[in-house]
Formats: structure tokens, C-alpha cells, sequence
């Protein structure tokens, strides 16, 4: 009996080479689904018909290489790109429905046990069903199956030959479940006769039905008398547990906004799917990945941790841009206080705080933008590289090189725009050096400015009344005599030319003006012209030579009661352009 036992175990050998056989030919047809493998277990025909959309689809796409803001209105998209968006939201509910939008450990350490236990039983299961098969082969199994539906009696020579080669183990209390065992082994193996292709699935079905008995055998022991009402409440509880209700679809949030909710919802969307060019497989990884890495590192609560404000200085927000981006400024030249840099820098658990401060101000943001499809989602970035520390700071580079990391995977396409002010000619030459190896999408987003040219570049994205003070703008803090509604007037003075500005006045009033020429340099006057012939010219500001030192903003007033024209003067005497800012108001008065 033993040689008879190893023939049908190596038989049973092939088994899993044959099942492989054909799951690799479903495999072959659903080779793309790999990465999203849980996603798309229960519908595997879907599956396959979903497959060829997503490879035409991302031929069709990548042919677009250009970079302009897209559109975020769902209707207005390209088919492609329609289709792209439709089959992400498929493959999120079905996620949602498994609730596999959670961090995966635990799950990861309980299923492999219970499989390799499964696997031991096996083997043994295998062979007492092999033997059953070998001594049984013929009319056995019918017989086996009248027996039971008549009386038990007869029952007593099939489940002692079972004993016999297997183990002499208790008497009377083993036969119940081996028999059993005959039914079902038999059963199965008389449909596989049919079907030689079906013969290892129907042993495999017998093996997991064979390995669920065995804990059921202590009850029997106990009260033996009542074997055959055992085996039926153990068969009608199988159906029970399949039938227990699934649990409700997860519900998973991102910046407050849920993943399948609204139109917002496919604005966060849509930026996962630019992020992996529409390829909607990577594009789902993504956003799992990031919905597992927010609970992670735990971003909901991050936002009521309080860091400290020692790095307000180095990253703040200030004003929009001319077309409603809010515009945020990275300061690195801070990081030239030594104290400051040792207190950020000095050790891991000062870059982890200052890595969680970062996140921690990219969040408070994001929460501000707008994410219906006419809103503004993206940020301008202004990064001011003027007496940065450079790349020879080790631990800034390590926190920098962190940061930008998780940025890159977990806030996809939120940058509207990166513009470098005060670049050094170290960063213009690394930036060449890089240039061939970025995407043009990315290569559009990108501006770099000189010292020299730094207000020209802000200006020409940025409006002056926006742009703070240090950098040439007329954007102060405190309580000003104009606010950002006060439009100001950009104006180009050429070398070795006098420039002069004019506020009309028309009636009695107050005109309040201010006025800004970057790096100064020049010469300033101002005076009050009336219209009356016969009136006097009166000088309101002494024509001085202003250094870019002296002052940043000049701020003056003048109160009249006759019409006339206050006339600014500006002497530009160097033989380099200058950029005059200004603007003003006039504010009736009563006697």
C-alpha cells in the first residue's frame, strides 16, 4: 500500500503544473491587470475587456507632450482621457469595496499562515483519498452512497479498510468522518473520470473540504452516538459563512474631499492620472499608495500639531498671481543663521520635525485652494536662492532630497509654475546640465532669473501691488494706506532718460501716491501743478539723489483745493534700465 500511496502523491505532484497552465493562459489574456490583482479578482471577464482600452488609451495620450494648464471639467476632456478618468473610478470602488485602502501589514502577516497550513494538510489528506480511490475504483462508490441513505450497518467494512491503511487509531469514533470523506472523494473523482483535465481540480476541491473536518472531531468523540446530525450542521454552516454580509464600501478622503464623490473628487482625480500620463494602472498605485502613506504618517492629525514658528521666515505664503494662483515663497538664504540651520538640521529627529512642519504647511494650503473644475488647485512656487547654503550642506541636502521625495509621490501636479529668483551661476550651469533630462512638461514649468533680472521675472507672472517689498514689489505688512485692489503701473526707464509720472486732480482732494523704482539709483522730485494759468507751481518733494539703500517705497501726499496735476520726475542717469513701479488715489475732502 505505500507504493500505491506515493504513485497517486507524485500524480498529485503535477497538480499545481497544471493549474499554472491554466492560469497562464488567463494570465496571457489579463497581463496588464497584474498591479491591480485584488482589484479585479471578482470580475475577471471585465477585466479582459478593460485591458485593451487602457493600452490604446495610453498610445493615444503620450503623443500630447505640451504643457498648458488643462482643463479640469470632466466634458470638456479628450476621449482618452474621458476613458482614463472612467476606468480610475472603476478600479477605486472596486478598492473601496475591499477596503484595501489600508496599510497592509497585519494583512500581509495573517494570510500566509493559514495557506501554509492549508498546504500541510494537503499532502496527508491526498493520500487517504488516493488510497480510497486505488481500493474503490468501480461499483465501490455507489454502494457507499446507498448505504448511507438506508442504515448505518453496512457502513462498517468500507471505513475499516480506510483504517487498516492509514493509522489504527480510535475504534468506532473515526469511520464518521472518513466516510465522508469516501462520498465526497468519490463523487468528485467519478466527474473527473469524465474529464482528465478536471481531475487535479476536483482532488484540490476534496483536499480543502478533507482539511476542515479534523478540528470537528474532538465534538465527536465526546458524543459519538451522534455522528450523521454533526456532518449535516457542519455542511449547512459552510453556506452560512459565505453568506455573511460584506462590510460597507471604505470611505477614503484626500485634502477633506472624498475619493468618488463630485465633480472635485475628478480634480483629484485627474491630477493622479497627469502625474502618470493617463496611465490609469500606475495612476491607481499612486493613490493608493498615498492614501496608505497619509495614514501612515498620519496627516490628518498633523494638521493640529503645533511645530513652532521658527520657519516662517523660510516659507510663507504671499498674494496670488496674475491669473489667482496663490504664490508661496521658499527663503533659503535663511538657513545661512547658523543657529537656525543647526536647529532644523543638526540630527534625524530635527529633519524628521522639520520634514513634518513642511507637510504640515503644504496641507494648511492645499485646504485653501479651490478644487471645483473652473477653481484654482495649483500653487506658484517662488524660490529665492540669494546667500543659499548651497549643495555643500550635507544635512540640508538630506532633508531637501526627503522632502521633494514625498512630495513628488504624494502631491501630484500641484505646482503651477517654479520660478528661481537670485540664482547663483553654479545652479544656471547645474540647471543646463539637467535640462536634457527632463520632461518637456516639466522643463515648462520651470523659470530661473538672475539677480539681475529676479523683479523683471516676478512682475512679468506676479503684479507689484502682490509682490513683497524685498523682492521689488509694493506688497507691505501692516496697515497701509493701499492694499492689493490698488493696481500699480509698471514702466520701463531707458538709460540716461528723465521719466515723468502725472496724477490728475479735478476737484478738492487729498492724492496719496507711492512710488518705487528697483535698485533705485536715481533722481526723485515731485510738485503740484494747478491749472490756472496764473497759479503757482508748488514743489511737494525736493528733487534727491535716492540710493537702493535709502528707501524701499516712497509714500507722499499732497492736499489741494484747485485742479491741477501732481507731476512725479524721475532721472535715471545710469546706463542701465530701470523699473518704475507706482500708483495712487485721490480722496475728496470737505471744509
Amino acid at each position: 500500500m505505500a507504493e500505491e500511496t506515493q504513485k497517486p502523491e507524485a500524480a498529485a505532484a503535477p497538480a499545481p503544473t497544471e493549474e499554472v497552465v491554466v492560469e497562464k493562459e488567463s494570465e496571457q489574456e489579463d497581463a496588464p491587470e497584474k498591479p491591480a490583482d485584488a482589484v479585479v479578482e471578482d470580475k475577471p471577464a471585465e477585466a479582459v475587456e478593460e485591458e485593451p482600452k487602457v493600452e490604446a488609451k495610453d498610445t493615444k495620450v503620450t503623443e500630447s507632450a505640451s504643457f498648458k494648464e488643462e482643463t479640469n471639467i470632466a466634458g470638456e476632456l479628450p476621449d482618452p482621457q474621458k476613458k482614463a478618468l472612467d476606468e480610475l473610478k472603476q478600479l477605486i470602488q472596486e478598492a473601496l469595496n475591499k477596503h484595501e485602502f489600508t496599510p497592509p501589514p497585519a494583512k500581509d502577516k495573517d494570510k500566509p499562515a493559514p495557506e501554509e497550513k492549508k498546504e500541510e494538510d494537503q499532502p496527508a489528506t491526498s493520500a487517504a483519498e488516493t488510497e480510497v480511490k486505488v481500493e474503490t475504483e468501480a461499483p465501490a462508490p455507489v454502494e457507499v452512497k446507498e448505504e448511507e441513505k438506508a442504515d448505518p450497518p453496512v457502513e462498517a467494512p468500507a471505513p475499516v479498510e480506510v483504517r487498516e491503511e492509514e493509522k489504527a487509531d480510535p475504534p468506532i469514533e473515526a469511520p464518521a468522518p472518513e466516510t465522508v470523506v469516501e462520498t465526497e472523494v468519490v463523487e468528485k473523482v467519478s466527474a473527473a473520470d469524465d474529464d482528465g483535465a478536471k481531475t487535479v481540480e476536483a482532488i484540490e476541491e476534496s483536499v480543502v473540504a478533507v482539511a476542515t473536518p479534523p478540528p470537528a472531531e474532538k465534538p465527536e468523540e465526546e458524543a459519538s452516538s451522534s455522528l450523521k446530525p454533526e456532518v449535516v450542521a457542519q455542511s449547512e454552516e459552510k453556506p452560512e459563512e459565505a453568506e455573511v454580509p460584506r462590510p460597507p464600501p471604505q470611505e477614503v478622503s484626500i485634502w477633506g474631499i472624498p475619493l468618488l464623490a463630485d465633480e472635485r473628487s475628478d480634480v483629484i482625480l485627474l491630477k493622479f492620472l497627469r502625474a502618470r500620463d493617463f496611465k490609469v494602472k500606475d495612476a491607481f498605485t499612486m493613490i493608493k499608495n498615498t492614501v496608505i502613506w497619509r495614514k501612515e504618517f498620519g496627516v490628518d492629525g498633523l494638521l493640529d500639531e503645533e511645530l513652532g514658528n521658527e520657519l516662517e521666515k523660510v516659507v510663507f505664503m504671499h498674494g496670488f498671481d496674475k491669473e489667482g494662483h496663490p504664490v508661496c515663497y521658499n527663503v533659503y538664504g535663511e538657513f545661512q543663521n547658523k543657529e537656525l540651520y543647526q536647529n532644523t538640521f543638526a540630527d534625524e529627529e530635527k529633519r524628521s520635525k522639520f520634514l513634518r512642519w513642511r507637510i504640515q504647511f503644504l496641507e494648511k494650503s492645499i485646504r485653501k485652494l479651490d478644487f471645483s473644475p473652473n477653481g484654482i488647485s495649483t500653487i506658484v512656487q517662488v524660490n529665492d536662492l540669494k546667500n543659499s547654503p548651497g549643495p555643500g550642506k550635507r544635512e540640508l541636502r538630506q532633508a531637501t532630497n526627503q522632502a521633494l521625495h514625498l512630495l513628488q509621490d504624494n502631491y501630484p501636479e500641484f505646482v503651477a509654475k517654479q520660478v528661481f529668483i537670485n540664482v547663483p551661476w553654479w545652479y544656471l550651469a547645474f540647471n543646463m546640465m539637467i535640462s536634457p533630462f527632463l520632461t518637456q512638461r516639466t522643463k515648462s514649468k520651470f523659470v530661473c532669473a538672475s539677480p539681475a533680472k529676479s523683479s523683471d521675472i516676478l512682475f512679468r507672472y506676479i503684479a507689484p501691488e502682490q509682490v513683497p517689498v524685498q523682492y521689488g514689489g509694493l506688497s507691505r505688512d501692516g496697515e497701509q494706506e493701499f492694499t492689493v485692489a490698488d493696481a500699480a503701473t509698471e514702466v520701463t526707464i531707458k538709460p540716461a532718460t528723465k521719466h515723468s509720472v502725472e496724477f490728475p486732480v479735478t476737484e478738492k482732494s487729498t492724492v496719496v501716491w507711492e512710488v518705487r523704482v528697483v535698485g533705485w539709483d536715481v533722481n526723485y522730485g515731485a510738485e503740484f501743478v494747478p491749472t490756472a494759468e496764473d497759479g503757482y507751481t508748488v514743489i511737494v518733494s525736493k528733487t534727491r539723489k535716492v540710493g537702493p539703500a535709502d528707501e524701499t517705497v516712497i509714500s507722499n501726499s499732497f492736499k489741494t483745493g484747485e485742479p491741477g496735476k501732481i507731476v512725479l520726475t524721475i532721472d535715471n542717469q545710469t546706463t542701465k534700465k530701470k523699473k518704475l513701479v507706482y500708483r495712487s488715489k485721490a480722496k475728496p475732502y470737505s471744509e
